[in-house]
């Protein structure tokens, strides 16, 4: 997993977002913290959670913020007072000098003497609300790289860089730190992520489904198919030939956030190689957990949407917009030449000249 480092928090909550349909439910809880170094535009300390891949909690500790972003979350705030005050000694005070002091140290590791540098963690749980599986997680990540993570069943600390080393022996041999860590990933968080879906059960599990169309730049270009305004985001989208679903030719996309908390993706088909007569063979299906419908798009040239304009089409426009843009000229010119002759001309009475007079010296 990698964790970026040049994204506002829009990108930051796009992590690990699985574009797989699930088969049983599975919830999210994550705490996304991001400290930075050498960026004068960017806070030194925010932090984020997440479930279920909606923002519920923002906070930055220059600003001295902690924004809900749901009345339920305010809600939760004014039953429980301890987990604002919670928010905010993690936030502006214990988190902030821990992230810094870890960033100077790394640059020292590394060699480092100025530039921009991120350094940020991602810690919590998933949990199966069917089988009550709960798996729990606390990873670091430097300047976009992976730097150390846990490993619960080993009771280990997992280092992908030799800079990390140092680290994992440390944290290895404190046996207080990997008791802390495992009551938290499966025994605390779990328990906060139940209360945030609780709470929020009107908007986290309610079900949307979305619109569905055909697109396409040019008629060489794949053919997408895409769906926007679905929640949740365990969903999935393939392109199918003659009812069996296609793995050759097909490209998959992410699955992204809209503006509206909702949740977009496509698939994109290459038909090259596919004669026109074949297009009916083929068809875009849209599967959303808990929805038993699917939804089923054919393939047809009368269905697919672009903005593409033929050649001959596209002469037409460009002539007849010359011809427009070439009356206007000559009408303007002509309007131009009146305004001369007229202005050069001998008044034909007093009241004429008067007028004139008043228009070309407005302040006598």
């Amino acid at each position: 997993m990698k964790l970026t480092s040049h994204q506002n928090m829009k990108i930051f909550i796009l992590l690990l977002l699985s574009s797989h349909f699930a088969s049983s439910v599975k919830h999210s809880l994550k705490y996304i913290y991001t400290a930075s170094s050498g960026l004068s535009d960017f806070p030194e300390f925010v932090a984020a959670a997440v479930v279920d891949e909606n923002l519920l909690v923002y906070c930055d500790s220059s600003k001295k913020i902690i924004e809900p972003k749901h009345d339920w979350v305010k809600k939760i705030f004014e039953d429980d007072p301890h987990q604002l005050e919670r928010y905010k000694r993690e936030c502006f005070e214990r988190l902030p000098d821990f992230f810094k002091a870890e960033i100077n140290s790394l640059k020292q590791r590394f060699n480092q003497s100025g530039g921009v540098h991120i350094l940020q963690r991602m810690n919590g749980c998933e949990w199966d609300d069917e089988t009550g599986e709960v798996i729990g997680f606390n990873q670091f990540g430097y300047d976009g790289e992976d730097f150390i993570s846990i490993d619960l069943k080993t009771e280990t600390w997992i280092a992908p860089k030799q800079q990390a080393v140092i680290t994992k022996l440390k944290w290895d041999a404190d046996k207080a730190r990997m008791k802390f860590n495992q009551n938290f990933l499966t025994v605390i968080f779990p328990q906060w992520l139940k209360m945030y879906l609780d709470y929020g059960r009107s908007f986290l599990q309610r079900t949307e489904l979305p619109s569905v169309s055909l697109l396409q730049k040019t008629p060489s270009s794949p053919v997408s198919c895409h769906a926007t305004g679905f929640y949740p985001h365990r969903a999935s989208l393939v392109w199918r030939k003659d009812g069996e679903e296609l793995h050759e030719e097909v490209d998959h996309g992410e699955i992204l956030p809209n503006h509206d908390e909702t949740f977009q993706m496509s698939v994109d088909l290459n038909l090259s190689s596919v004669t026109p007569e074949d297009w009916t063979r083929y068809d875009c299906v849209f599967q959303l957990y808990g929805v038993k419908e699917d939804i089923i798009t054919k393939l047809g040239k009368d269905r697919i949407r672009t903005n593409w304009v033929k050649p001959s089409d596209m002469t037409v426009l460009v002539t007849a917009a010359v011809v427009v843009v070439a009356l206007i000229l000559i009408g303007a010119a002509g309007f131009i030449v009146y305004k001369k002759k007229k202005a050069i001309s001998p008044p034909s009475s007093p009241d004429n000249s008067t007028e004139l007079s008043e228009q070309l010296n407005p302040e006598t």
